[in-house]
């Protein structure tokens, strides 16, 4: 649900007069707030000239006004509470009650001005990645501005001047507050509606945390040993599908502000990619894959038919980014007899649990959890446990998904004689590999230590 912040009562202090003067507007904008974590459908464009709307994952686009031919949007920067998935929240810093923050979507050419209110209790200022822009206006606090103070609003204006994927995130402080959520997604459209047209086009950014069980507020010196890996501040099961029509051309944009590199991967299907953090990629330039990877700070486009119905996994290819609440220092148990130990220690600690001792089935295991956090693969599927977390979603392709429409149509039906099922007939006998009627020659090594650096 999207409620209404007006700051008119607080604008003459909020905003300096000498701001208000040049950019010609007697008042800030409304700041549009939303409170739900769910995918929000499309904003159609109620004025301005006309594009096709992106859908953000589980996220939304900001609204706007039009001033004197100038799309208005006013954003926030604040502390938020995220849920991550349920049962578990966390206190992060985002824009407009969200972290990430709500996605900006223009067309080719339109003059942008962004009020950017800082309600943090640190100073912020906001970096436009990818943006041809003046340099005043490129957002490096102490370099190209200065910083806004807590309390503050600085005002950004520019042309939109090229189509294509970009972000925004801070450039203060900025591995605070990037740890703490901070960011958000652009789109720039062309400016004929026609060009590159998709029937569905989803937007998400990823991003890493650590979280510890019990916390709720991220370590912000971490740079490796991340816990939790998320496609717009979501984990699986936390991640909506992307639903879509069989038969649709479908576009997802994926910005990646974590501090590694993502293999995404998607089954069932070849995709290729239209576009990057540069602009669009000519046809002459693409090949088929199924897999792409996207480093730190770069945003890809990529594209397919969605010919094949069922519900196809969308995740990044390193094991450990689709798991919830990893401990990095526990020991391989596999193939250790534990049932000795656990029974002594259940008796002290009556809630233990051996694991590992044959190797996962983590996501069909129950024992109780501390507050605020989450197993680390769970999610139930039409089968059973699914066994993923983190960066995990499916993309849900029906044949009766109406135009529009990005509804969950639940679980696909499989036609019958389509699902991989167990074989209960005879075994074949092994083959026996024949063996050597006389026995292999011995080889004798010699072997000499070498001495000194040059050998």
């Amino acid at each position: 649900m999207v409620s209404r912040r007006n700051f008119l009562a607080s604008a003459a202090t909020v905003v300096g007069a000498g701001v208000v003067s040049r950019v010609g507007a007697a008042s800030l904008p409304e700041a549009a707030i939303m409170t739900s974590a769910s995918t929000q459908a499309p904003l159609a464009p109620p004025n301005g000239r006309p594009y096709n709307p992106v859908v953000t994952l589980n996220g939304w686009s900001l609204p706007w006004r039009m001033n004197g031919g100038v799309k208005e949007f006013h954003l926030v920067a604040e502390p938020v509470v995220r849920e991550f998935a349920p049962g578990m929240k966390a206190n992060l810093w985002g824009y407009n009650g969200q972290s990430p923050g709500p996605t900006i979507e223009v067309v080719e050419g339109d003059r942008v001005r962004i009020f950017v209110t800082n309600k943090l209790p640190e100073a912020h200022s906001i970096h436009w990645h990818g943006q041809r822009l003046p340099n005043g206006m490129d957002g490096v606090a102490g370099l190209t501005q200065p910083a806004i103070p807590p309390g503050k609003t600085f005002v950004y204006e520019f042309i939109a001047k090229r189509p294509g994927t970009f972000m925004y995130h801070p450039h203060a402080d900025e591995m605070v507050q990037m740890a703490m959520g901070l960011m958000g997604f652009w789109v720039t459209h062309p400016k004929n509606p026609d060009f590159m047209r998709a029937d569905r086009d989803f937007v998400f950014l990823l991003g890493n945390y650590d979280i510890e069980p019990g916390s709720y507020t991220p370590k912000t010196s971490t740079m490796l040993d991340f816990n939790l890996w998320t496609i717009n501040t979501r984990v699986f099961p936390g991640i909506d599908s992307m639903n879509v029509r069989q038969g649709d051309r479908v576009r997802i944009r994926i910005g990646n502000l974590t501090m590694t590199n993502h293999p995404f991967h998607l089954h069932g299907h070849e995709f290729v990619t239209t576009g990057t953090d540069g602009g669009w990629i000519r046809p002459e330039g693409r090949w088929p894959e199924v897999t792409t990877d996207l480093g730190v700070g770069q945003m890809k486009a990529i594209e397919f038919i969605a010919d094949e119905p069922g519900d196809w996994p969308f995740h990044c290819h390193k094991s450990h980014h689709t798991m919830n609440a990893m401990g990095h220092n526990v020991p391989t148990m596999i193939g250790v007899d534990q049932r000795g130990v656990a029974e002594k220690i259940n008796r002290l600690v009556p809630d233990y649990m051996a694991m590992g001792e044959r190797g996962g089935s983590m996501g069909s295991m129950e024992m109780p959890l501390p507050d605020n956090t989450l197993p680390m693969m769970t999610g139930e599927g039409p089968f059973g446990n699914i066994e993923m977390g983190g960066m995990f979603t499916t993309v849900k392709i029906r044949k009766n998904q109406k135009p529009g429409d990005y509804s969950d149509p639940g679980w696909y039906q499989h036609p019958k004689g389509t699902v991989a099922y167990e074989w209960t007939g005879d075994m074949p006998a092994a083959p026996q590999a024949p063996q050597a009627k006389t026995p292999a020659p011995g080889v004798e090594l010699n072997v000499r230590k070498p001495q000194g650096h040059n050998h």
